[in-house]
């Protein structure tokens, strides 16, 4: 068992942030969020309604909102799952700048598109060729994910299970090399 301080999930849809998050927060023993989630929750309607109804900027505003809150001082460590998308706001981008432990979970375009072929939601994915859009949304969030993370875990062809423990070893490294 480490003692990490909250750790934030960061990378493109199909990355496998919730996954990852789920065996992180079991094998640390502490509670898992997934952010897409926590939005639909207090929101009281899923991402695709959100979009449709507030557009993506109505989406990103709660998104903001959610990951202040998430990151509030006085919550016990937590793993935290963002949306992919949670790297757009200059805003977030500064919040999570401040945070001592954000995993970038890197996966190339192809990994996604395996990864999200099958999903309905995912509202940025239903106008237009999806590779295009991820290879589009690659090009512009990959830097940005890069720029926020403190460790930086491929997951492609990788087992769940497999990734989850990289990026424990890399947590730790982390750690250690902060020390």
């Amino acid at each position: 068992m480490i003692n990490a301080p909250t750790i934030i999930l960061v990378g493109p849809m199909g990355a496998g942030k919730t996954t990852i998050g789920r065996l992180l927060s079991q094998q640390l023993g502490r509670e898992f969020f997934d952010s897409d989630r926590v939005i639909e929750e207090n929101a009281g309607a899923d991402i695709p309604w959100i979009f449709e109804k507030e557009g993506e900027d109505g989406f990103r505003k709660r998104e903001t909102q959610t990951l202040r809150t998430m990151l509030e001082e006085d919550q016990a460590p937590v793993v935290l799952a963002t949306g992919g998308g949670i790297v757009m706001r200059e805003e977030n981008r500064e919040l999570l700048k401040t945070q001592p432990l954000v995993v970038y979970l890197f996966a190339s375009v192809n990994q996604q598109l395996q990864r999200t072929s099958k999903s309905n939601h995912r509202p940025l994915l239903k106008q237009g060729n999806p590779k295009e859009t991820l290879k589009r949304l690659f090009a512009i969030r990959d830097p940005l994910y890069r720029d926020v993370a403190s460790v930086i875990v491929e997951t492609d062809s990788r087992h769940p299970k497999s990734v989850s423990n990289k990026v424990m070893e890399a947590i730790k490294k982390h750690l250690q090399a902060e020390a």
